[in-house]
């Protein structure tokens, strides 16, 4: 049995992303009894322990996986070079380098379109337009959880929860069980929303790009993740105290072309579908030409854009944002400030991105060495696709569900397309049920620190199990 739930949690930890091919899980050698298998699993545990503790530590999660990844990597070549095969274990890891470069471009296209809205002051503009109509608090609970439902198909559900997490904080002062439920309405809504959109959610990106799903399939999501948001979302509502909303008054505005890039933004989304669909290219080839598009169009932002003087200070919350040029006059300073794309490109999550290189080449050599070999057989051929697949997005509340999902994507059962769907369904939502399921609760936590916190979303997971069951049983019923 210890052994069993050993391979289960290989299963769901990260593994190589993107597309596997439809012939399966590759076979390797299995060398999972060999001193190589065995210390390249307490390397990865190691690695994923300082992961989790993270916040406790005060270490960047990338710097030890990235290091477990080179460890694990060596002693998988040397397991093959000694049994006689020096071929095998390189080509294995140039697979996963190149799987990985394709994902990292895409990532980095996306990333820096909305952060060039963020700074633009796309996301600040809409935020403050909410605090500034003096809605009720219940008002808020429900428009912010239906904007998060459907911004975070396009937004992605993490940037989408951080957007109105700031809403919520905004309005809600001193009312805590307010931002509590809020920010946990908010959670549970992104991760729906990022189910029916292969824009929504990495994992979603992850199961379009492999070709299980194509685009307009992922519509079929939209009534099952509708369900699993408002079934909890009615129930925390009655939870909501009745009082004024607090925040400012002052009406925040975009800065110039601020539209334009949005344009660029939803015509590059629409390249990187129809080169897919009509060409079956890769889509990380729309996103990279839309980047190239937003560069020519920051040069022009560069050269035509009204210069900003501030006499005598700096204010440090616009310089990081903007090319700076001082110039000393007398006992002033003036600061010529520029939308700069190269500014907008640094401030891209790169520990995120070189997190993922550590994860897909750590788990890839576990699975080179032999480990999610014997993982798939035992969790799809014992529990059968649908089980399967619901444990799945259980799993998904504790692990995180880019793991989980990725590792599903490697292993490649054999599975009709509602399964492909039911087990995107239930990675997405599924890590709602804990606050560190996923990536939009544990960057809320972070933003209403000591309000909203994982013993208060946990005093809620009954409702959310509640949406999560019904969500299945609605995707099934589709389905029948």
């Amino acid at each position: 049995m210890f052994c069993k739930a050993i391979l289960l949690v290989i299963a769901f930890l990260p593994a190589p992303l993107l597309a596997f091919g439809n012939e399966g899980i590759e076979v390797y050698k299995n060398f999972t009894a060999s001193i190589f298998g065995i210390v390249s699993l307490v390397i990865f545990f190691i690695a994923y322990m300082a992961v989790l503790s993270e916040e406790l530590i005060h270490l960047r999660k990338s710097k030890p996986i990235m290091v477990a990844a080179g460890l694990i990597w060596i002693l998988t070549g040397l397991a093959y070079s000694l049994s006689g095969d020096e071929v095998t274990a390189g080509l294995a890891v140039r697979g996963y380098i190149l799987e990985y470069a394709e994902l990292f471009l895409f990532l980095l296209a996306a990333m820096t379109f909305i952060t060039s809205m963020e700074e633009r002051l796309v996301f600040a503009a809409l935020r403050s337009w909410l605090v500034v109509q003096s809605y009720s608090l219940r008002k808020i609970y429900w428009i912010t959880g239906a904007l998060a439902f459907c911004l975070s198909p396009i937004a992605d559900n993490l940037s989408t929860a951080l957007l109105m997490g700031a809403v919520v904080l905004a309005v809600g002062s001193h009312y805590h069980k307010f931002i509590t439920v809020s920010c946990i309405n908010v959670v549970i809504a992104a991760n729906s929303g990022g189910v029916f959109s292969p824009f929504g959610d990495i994992t979603t990106l992850m199961v379009w790009q492999s070709g299980r799903v194509e685009f307009d399939q992922f519509f079929v999501l939209f009534l099952p993740a509708l369900v699993t948001w408002l079934i909890p979302a009615l129930l925390m509502s009655h939870v909501i105290e009745n009082g004024p909303p607090s925040g400012e008054t002052e009406r925040l505005h975009m800065k110039k072309g601020a539209l334009t890039i949005i344009l660029i933004f939803l015509s590059t989304i629409s390249l990187s579908v129809l080169i897919h669909s009509a060409l079956n290219l890769p889509p990380v080839l729309g996103m990279m030409t839309g980047l190239g598009i937003l560069k020519l169009f920051g040069f022009y932002l560069s050269k035509h854009e009204p210069i900003i003087h501030e006499h005598g200070h700096i204010s440090h919350h616009h310089v990081e944002n903007f090319q700076t040029h001082e110039a000393s006059k007398g006992d002033h300073t003036d600061v010529v400030r520029r939308f700069n794309i190269f500014k907008v490109v640094e401030r891209s999550s790169w520990d995120t991105l070189m997190f993922f290189y550590g994860v897909m080449l750590c788990v890839g050599g576990l699975a080179t060495l032999g480990y999610l070999t014997i993982a798939s057989n035992w969790m799809y051929t014992g529990l059968g696709a649908t089980n399967a697949n619901i444990l799945v997005g259980l799993i998904s509340a504790l692990v995180d569900n880019i793991p989980v999902m990725v590792s599903v994507l490697h292993m490649n059962p054999e599975m009709p397309l509602e399964q492909w769907l039911l087990v995107t369904f239930t990675a997405g939502v599924g890590g709602s049920i804990l606050s560190i399921g996923s990536a939009a609760g544990i960057a809320l936590m972070g933003q209403a620190q000591g309000v909203y916190t994982f013993m208060s979303h946990l005093k809620w997971s009954w409702a959310i199990i509640l949406g999560y069951c019904a969500g299945i049983a609605t995707h099934l019923l589709i389905h029948s």
